[in-house]
């Protein structure tokens, strides 16, 4: 693909205020706009002809999409019934691909020096020290293949040591200029495909970066006001390394009980942060460990009157950058070992009357004046206090991408695995692709679920962007209150759906490739380790879903008091207006065939979320009629309501949002029959979870509907078992990313294999302590003799 550099030009896409928006328009630097939905360049779209598009011919040099190594696998990959290139043209969008994959035909570099130093861009405190490199000297996957820094070592690194590798590893990040400030808001793509391309490679490197770079940084521009703008190219240079400190030792998803507090001294002008006992030391902060030099410290705000008006964040130093030793009043340290990610630094911090100037009180919220008044423009504690926890959102959002991430390199790895592991056959002459047998068409689920949890992360990553662009330009709409609002749903059942479905699908995918999954080499374990504690980190999966079914419980109620119609700016609750007439249909599918396509299980998951919905509502109203407080009555509404309430209607969304972008016109003909069965599988394998309630509801009746939906999967599997090699290469990152021998593209499996495994240290050497074998054991010798 050539053509001239990219850019992103100015777009009523983010913060627009229009419900019905546009797609973002991208440009190429000679004035040529980008197709927005399919954000193909007009090279890209001049080979589209009747019929379909060209794509890049096998054989070429495309730097964007260079072909793949041939082997065993091109077979899988001769069967497709679709071309992979204009799949991932489609998928990801060729700026995308460029950013991540190929060399540009213009780099910065060209450009004269005074440009490169432009306000805004990313500013190093010492030239000499740190290398300007080009912006686009090289894109991501290469960048880092190409490093000696990034080589993956073999063996396991002591803990120092990783923490140490890792973060040199963010330093070089930072070095390669990938990003500047103004992409945080402005180019959101772009920092959606750094994140996933470092979490790719390692996940201690992606969420040491995005600590610093979007989460550390972020907080100060969205919460804090011009007077902490000072910190920002301190952050991006890192000369200052800085966390998030909300959660303490003994408090975590009760956020409005911590217990750090900051009293105002008038007197000097100073917050005094203290932590009362060792149970509100903070706990868990990323960064925190050994490296961080400033902390967003989240603490009750007292007045000199004792009035409190609660949790606040204020940026605290809590080591001198210059030795990394504590500052005065600050005891700060590592936790130790985890069970995953040890290349992060996860510390713990107690601060006894630490003082800090007044004006670090990050203000956006409310502000205390030099005299000692409370001053703020948000109406009531409880808004205030949703509003300066925002950013959790923001935390919430990207794990949901990431959980994706370890998902599709689960599934790339087990796939190809599939496609060439060899296991019996009609003849023992003749074995078979373990793919090819109906038990393992188990993953086949988990590639569909990869493809529709992208899209929905992605989308919603672009909504939060949308949302952000609102509170920096103080939009104090109702579109913008509601837009919050369904935000923070979303997110707060996003992250628990897509870290427990790639939770399980790294499981499966471990055991689908039998014992050599179980080998570290080939990566599955530590992804699933990796993984796990995504299910943690920004709020329990099972507390975070509360919030979603009190949004969608709130929704109801005020309908039933005569209030507003049912509506939100990202329309994922305007159906719950017809919410009487959706609990009175009933299934209409006839034959597996008629459940081939998604609006089959779209419309089954429209009355599922209605029906628990009303079930919800009724538990509650039954348990407060029996004497439960408002406490006890959602505490015991969650189990079997309120919680199935949340995450079918995520669910419907995924499925709702896959099916539309499927659907549209602008797919390309040649792409519409497996994306639309991708659409179909995950909806019906999804809605599969919910059988009893279809059946208990009234929505199904006899057997035939249970059968027909079980049916329609495995046909789906059927026609989607040809086309598995070639989606995973849509999907997956370059082998050296990958670093699964037995997931690699060529598919050489046991030639792989056999070469990781001869490359491991001291594997032909005879054991340091062989010598303990020669000395035998005497039987009995330390049996009492009473």
């Amino acid at each position: 693909m050539s053509g001239p550099p990219l850019k992103f030009s100015s777009s009523p896409w983010f913060g627009s205020g229009n419900a019905e928006r546009s797609p973002p328009l991208l440009s190429w630097e000679d004035g040529h706009q980008l197709c927005g939905p399919c954000r193909l360049s007009p090279h890209s779209q001049s080979l589209l002809v009747a019929g379909g598009m060209v794509t890049p011919r096998e054989g070429s040099d495309d730097p964007v999409l260079p072909d793949l190594p041939r082997g065993p696998l091109h077979v899988a990959r001769a069967r497709a019934s679709f071309p992979w290139k204009e799949l991932a043209l489609f998928w990801e969008g060729e700026d995308t691909l460029r950013f991540k994959t190929a060399h540009p035909r213009q780099p910065v570099a060209s450009r004269s020096p005074r440009k490169q130093e432009r306000k805004g861009s990313l500013c190093f405190a010492s030239k000499s020290a740190i290398p300007r490199l080009p912006r686009f000297q090289k894109t991501i996957f290469s960048a880092l293949e190409n490093d000696p820094l990034f080589a993956q070592p073999r063996g396991s690194l002591s803990l120092e040591k990783y923490r140490e590798l890792n973060f040199l590893r963010c330093k070089r990040v930072l070095e390669y200029n990938f990003l500047r400030v103004e992409d945080l808001l402005g180019s959101p793509q772009r920092v959606l495909a750094l994140i996933h391309c470092l979490s790719m490679y390692d996940w201690s490197l992606a969420a040491k970066f995005l600590l610093q770079v979007l989460i550390f940084a972020s907080v100060i521009y969205s919460s804090g006001s011009e007077r902490h703008f000072k910190y920002l190219p301190r952050i991006f240079s890192m000369e200052i390394i800085g966390c998030f400190a909300l959660t303490e030792v003994s408090h975590g998803s009760n956020t409005k009980a911590m217990r750090t507090t900051a009293h105002y001294d008038p007197a000097d002008e100073e917050f005094i942060i203290h932590s009362p006992d060792f149970e509100a030391a903070k706990f868990w902060i990323g960064n925190m460990g050994k490296t961080a030099t400033h902390a967003v410290v989240f603490a009750q705000l007292y007045m000199p009157g004792g009035q409190c008006h609660g949790l606040h964040p204020f940026v605290v130093q809590i080591r001198n950058p210059k030795t990394l030793l504590p500052m005065p009043g600050v005891m700060v340290g590592d936790i130790g070992r985890k069970l995953g990610q040890n290349g992060l630094d996860n510390g713990f911090a107690m601060f006894h009357k630490v003082r800090i100037p007044r004006q670090d009180l990050l203000n956006r919220m409310g502000d205390v004046t030099p005299e000692g008044t409370y001053v703020t423009h948000v109406k009531g504690a409880r808004q205030r206090f949703s509003e300066s926890l925002g950013s959790l959102s923001s935390g919430r959002v990207t794990l949901v991408g990431v959980s994706v991430v370890n998902l599709k390199l689960a599934v790339s790895i087990a796939l190809r695995f599939s496609a060439t592991r060899r296991q019996f056959g009609p003849t023992d002459e003749e074995e078979v692709p373990v793919l090819e047998y109906p038990m393992q068409w188990r993953l086949l689920p988990f590639l569909a679920a990869a493809y529709a949890l992208d899209h929905f992360s992605k989308s919603l990553f672009l909504d939060l962007v949308e949302l952000q662009q609102g509170l920096l330009a103080n939009d104090r709409s109702a579109r913008q209150a509601e837009l919050g609002r369904e935000i923070h749903a979303l997110a707060s059942a996003g992250k628990p759906l897509a870290s427990w479905t790639a939770q399980r699908g790294i499981q499966e995918c471990r055991e689908a490739c039998g014992g050599h999954g179980y080998l570290a080499v080939n990566r599955l374990g530590s992804l699933r380790d990796d993984n796990d504690p995504n299910c943690t980190y920004e709020g329990d999966n099972n507390v975070l879903l509360q919030q979603t079914s009190n949004y969608l419980l709130s929704l109801l109620a005020c309908r039933d008091q005569g209030g507003a119609r049912i509506e939100s700016p990202l329309k994922t609750v305007d159906f719950l207006e017809a919410y009487p007439n959706i609990l009175g249909q009933r299934f209409a599918g006839y034959s597996p065939e008629d459940c081939l396509d998604s609006s089959v299980p779209l419309a089954a998951y429209e009355w599922l979320v209605c029906y628990l919905l009303r079930e919800s509502y009724q538990k509650l109203d039954q348990e407060k009629w029996s004497g439960s407080s408002n406490f006890e009555a959602r505490n015991n509404s969650q189990v079997y309501h309120c919680r199935p309430l949340a995450l079918a209607y995520l669910e419907l969304s995924v499925v709702r949002k896959f099916h539309e972008h499927v659907h549209q016109p602008h797919v390309p003909p040649s792409l519409r029959a497996v994306l639309q069965r991708l659409s179909a599988l995950y909806a019906l394998w999804s809605l599969n979870q919910h059988t009893a309630l279809l059946y208990r509801g009234g929505y199904f009746s006899g057997e035939q509907a249970g059968k027909m939906i079980e049916n329609a999967i495995l046909a789906l599997c059927a026609q989607l078992k040809d086309d598995a090699v070639a989606l995973v290469d849509v999907i997956a990152p370059p082998d050296f990313i990958l670093d699964s021998p037995i997931g690699r593209a060529d598919g050489e499996l046991y030639k792989n294999l056999w070469g990781a495994v001869l490359q491991e240290s001291k594997v032909l050497e005879r054991a340091s302590w062989w010598s303990e074998f020669v000395n035998k054991p005497v039987i009995g010798s330390l049996q009492s003799k009473l």
